[in-house]
């Protein structure tokens, strides 16, 4: 019975503990990456500017509004998908707790008939009687150290329950966390997707104005296409002409090679062979074809060839605009909005191929390796052709239309030789 009662007054010293509890490390995690959507997405709400009443602005303000409500529908979509990921830990947890409170319950249950049994049948009279009857100084000692070693198991018997009892109290709070993070996400989806109402109603007030306004908007994307048009014939001539000059530099480069290996040849004929130093060209061409591997291998790491607060505006290949009869569109890159004063940036270590200007506009054309990096509608430019560029360094000011609210847009490329490709799949977003 005394150790029973030093046992409670042991007790809140194991309590202490109890108001510990450490956060969820996954509704963290989940949290931390909505937390980066929801950053891209407010900063580019700022871009948005649909109060324009022109056809042009009309048109680029739904091509903005657009990409955004694909932003937010992304988001809500990741929303949903935490949601699923709270509720299965939820489930998880919700099971841990039951377990681990029956397991609680059975030891409980252990140590009270233990008690019981200590009291009615081990006094402490009975336990110096069990010892000093003894019949030898040897079995006495043997005595001794059992009713010590019975005494300490009862006592980390105790232990173990008061254990199990913070085990328990720190899944239930976990649970609590997990809930509580549930009911909150399941408001924001609430306040995101009327959020989304409201954008996709500001959509089809746009397109409504524009379907009124069906001629001026076919003269319009005319004009935008043959302007592409006229664009993309400068840079698939420009690409044509790197390709023609890298053909020539491999012709060179197998005539210098057979030439080293016949000199190489006659020199063992001769029994005085030397070592041969490599070729310029070869040694240019094994370092293109290194550019071009390690080029492919960040396909999905390349930065967003634009700076600062920036969201794609114009998908590439052919695609009908949302809601207007008629209106097809056919892009060879993507088009990136970003904000006044936005630059450039080259997306990898390069050659700057060519630099040209069409309609007022700069144009840069960066080669890496097999591949080429496109950059158009630039109103400055800070590079010259055939200089080396690295990740990241600004090419030139992107152009800001202020007859339509400093609209400021990038018009991106990504090819392997003729190749056109997507440059979304490239870029990490």
């Amino acid at each position: 019975m005394k150790r029973l009662l030093l046992f409670l007054a042991f007790l809140p010293c194991l309590l202490f503990v109890w108001g510990q509890t450490p956060s969820n490390p996954l509704i963290q995690e989940l949290k931390d990456k909505r937390g980066l959507l929801q950053r891209q997405i407010s900063e580019t709400e700022s871009l948005l500017d649909s109060t324009r009443r022109d056809v042009g602005s009309q048109l680029d303000a739904l091509a903005s509004l657009t990409a955004q409500i694909a932003e937010r529908k992304r988001y809500v979509a990741a929303i949903g998908r935490d949601l699923d990921t709270i509720a299965r830990e939820q489930d998880r947890l919700s099971r841990q707790v039951a377990a681990l409170q029956a397991e609680l319950q059975r030891k409980r249950d252990n140590y009270k008939a233990s008690l019981r049994y200590l009291y009615k049948n081990r006094t402490v009279e009975e336990k110096l009687l069990f010892i000093l009857s003894a019949s030898t100084l040897d079995q006495m000692y043997r005595r001794l150290r059992y009713v010590r070693q019975y005494a300490d198991y009862q006592r980390r018997k105790g232990e173990g329950i008061m254990q199990q009892r913070d085990r328990v109290r720190a899944k239930q709070d976990e649970l609590a966390q997990v809930k509580a993070a549930k009911q909150g996400l399941l408001k924001e989806r609430e306040a995101e997707m009327a959020r989304l109402q409201r954008q996709e109603q500001a959509q089809q007030q746009i397109v409504a104005s524009l379907r009124q306004r069906q001629q001026s908007l076919q003269k319009l994307v005319a004009r935008k296409r043959r302007e592409a048009d006229e664009l993309n014939a400068r840079i698939d001539r420009i690409v044509a002409a790197e390709l023609e000059k890298a053909r020539k530099r491999a012709e060179e480069e197998a005539r210098r090679k057979a030439a080293e290996e016949a000199r190489r040849k006659k020199a063992a004929t001769a029994d005085a062979p030397a070592k041969a130093a490599t070729p310029a060209s070869e040694a240019v061409s094994v370092a293109e074809q290194r550019l071009s591997g390690s080029f492919a291998s960040n396909r999905g790491r390349l930065p967003m060839p634009i700076t600062g607060t920036s969201i794609i505006v114009g998908r590439f290949g052919q695609y009908n605009v949302q809601g207007l009869r008629g209106v097809r569109l056919d892009n060879k890159g993507i088009d990136i909005q970003g904000r006044p004063g936005a630059q450039a940036r080259a997306v990898f270590n390069g050659r700057v191929a060519a630099v040209f200007q069409l309609n007022g506009l700069f144009n840069v054309l960066v080669r890496h390796g097999a591949y080429i990096s496109v950059y158009c509608n630039l109103s400055s430019v800070w590079v010259k052709a055939d200089e080396e560029v690295c990740t990241r360094q600004p090419l030139g000011e992107v152009f800001s239309d202020t007859a339509n609210g400093g609209r400021t847009v990038l018009h991106f490329q990504l090819r392997r030789e003729r190749d056109k490709l997507n440059p979304e799949p490239w870029l990490a977003r």
